[in-house]
């Protein structure tokens, strides 16, 4: 028997080592068979104690009445699959009649007490079927972006949820998008991070940092454009307004409006224009969107209405000319001036980092999702890169950005940089590099044979 508790003994030692150095380690290998017996053992009393059971039905009572038979439990929703994953359980419910989506989201926190784990999420994956996605760890105290994920033509994955699943920018679904957050909170490496996975894309990268281009012009090898001062930035957006224009004539030729054309192939923007016409599509990055907006003069007043009153063109328009906008600051309301506003209405994706006032958060989620305002304002210091993002449809969820160092983002850009396309439109603002430099092996001189 000394064998058997020695063996013991070492399993339980390297089972408490896992969990505390190696949180995914020790899910992986006892955390998912501990937590899974919980949820089978504990379900039903779980969810009679948390509300979410429903009286039987009258003619089962009946049948035991005359039976004279104990009444029938109540009955608790459906267990109709349930899936270990790499960060928790997938645990999908059939609703009885009579219940709601709503209550199990309302649930939420006391079934993650109940069944001991890190975090519970819901979602309505369709009529009368509810998915709890449970984490069994800290999935953002070290984000570890899975190997495989699920990428595609302007979809890049950008950071990690609070539920383990991996967090898309999807330019198709999503066609602009508010980063805000404060100095320090990791909004430049989430930036830094979406330059790194949409180099790889058939996207051109236009850019715009104010701060002298410190941000975004190590990345300039797979930039199209790029503009380092309000100035240039005016010109820029001028004639990328111009592009736009020429971009909506193309469809416009190519509509073909006649009763033999079928509905499927009559063009309303860039994606339903056959591939070797398709123009190239543009994701306009603005770093500190607050420096375009602050002026001092009148000259500068008249360079502040053109940029805004630009920006708002494209997120109103740019969409269908494949023009899509990331517009990122520490601050973005009412305070910058007229159209401000009006910009912030348009833009659909909202990403808040750590912020420094809640004044900052309602910015991002006060017109859409009042829960999200107090998330970002709970972020602490310590944890850069953490963020609550959400959309005009009111969901939200913490996500968290792998860190990205400017070097890995660098050579991601230089390794990409055959696919930066050339557009004729924005030449005048495409950066100027160095070329680059090879090292050649020279070989050693060999001595001259003796002469006879």
């Amino acid at each position: 028997m000394s064998w058997l508790t020695a063996l013991l003994t070492l399993v339980v030692v390297t089972a408490g080592l896992l969990r505390w150095r190696r949180p995914a380690w020790y899910w992986l290998t006892f955390g998912v068979t501990f937590a899974t017996l919980r949820v089978l053992v504990r379900y039903g009393s779980v969810m009679d104690a948390c509300g979410l059971t429903v009286p039987p039905p009258r003619w089962r009572l009946a049948i035991a009445r005359m039976a004279n038979r104990p009444a029938p439990q109540p009955r608790a929703p459906r267990i109709l699959r349930l899936r270990p994953t790499r960060t928790g359980l997938v645990l999908r419910l059939g609703l009885r009649p009579g219940q709601d989506a709503f209550d199990v989201a309302a649930s939420c926190d006391r079934l993650r007490h109940s069944f001991t784990m890190y975090g519970v999420t819901s979602r309505e994956s369709r009529s009368g079927v509810v998915e709890l996605r449970m984490t069994g760890y800290d999935v953002l105290a070290r984000v570890q972006m899975p190997s495989k994920v699920d990428a595609a033509p302007m979809r890049v994955p950008v950071a990690l949820r609070e539920d383990g699943a991996v967090h898309y920018r999807d330019y198709r679904t999503t066609p602009h998008a508010l980063t805000v957050g404060a100095t320090k909170s990791g909004k430049s490496v989430y930036q830094r991070n979406l330059v790194a996975e949409l180099a790889a894309q058939e996207v051109a990268l236009v850019g715009i940092d104010c701060k002298q281009g410190v941000e975004l012009f190590p990345l300039a090898r797979r930039f199209s454009a790029l503009a380092d001062n309000p100035d240039t930035a005016a010109e820029l957006l001028d004639a990328l307004v111009t592009h736009m224009e020429g971009v909506y004539q193309l469809i416009r030729a190519e509509q073909r409006i006649t009763a033999d054309v079928p509905d499927a192939e009559i063009a309303a923007d860039i994606w339903d224009l056959p591939d070797y016409l398709r123009p190239t599509p543009i994701v306009l990055l603005v770093d500190e969107v607050a420096e375009l907006a602050l002026f001092t003069t009148k000259d500068e007043e008249k360079r502040r209405d053109r940029i805004i009153t630009a920006l708002a063109r494209f997120a109103q328009l740019g969409r269908a000319a494949g023009i899509y906008l990331e517009i990122c600051g520490q601050r973005f309301g009412s305070e910058l001036g007229k159209g401000i506003t009006m910009l912030r209405a348009q833009l659909t994706g909202r990403t808040a980092h750590r912020v420094n006032d809640e004044t900052s958060a309602n910015m991002a989620f006060g017109d859409i999702a009042s829960d999200a305002v107090l998330a970002a304002i709970n972020i602490p210091t310590e944890t850069p890169g953490l963020a609550v993002t959400g959309d005009s449809s009111g969901g939200w969820a913490r996500i968290r950005t792998p860190h990205t160092s400017m070097r890995q983002a660098v050579n991601a850009c230089n390794r990409h940089a055959h696919r930066t396309p050339d557009l004729p439109a924005l030449a005048a603002f495409r950066p100027e590099l160095p070329p680059t430099v090879s090292l050649v092996k020279i070989p050693a001189p060999t001595e001259a044979p003796a002469s006879v």
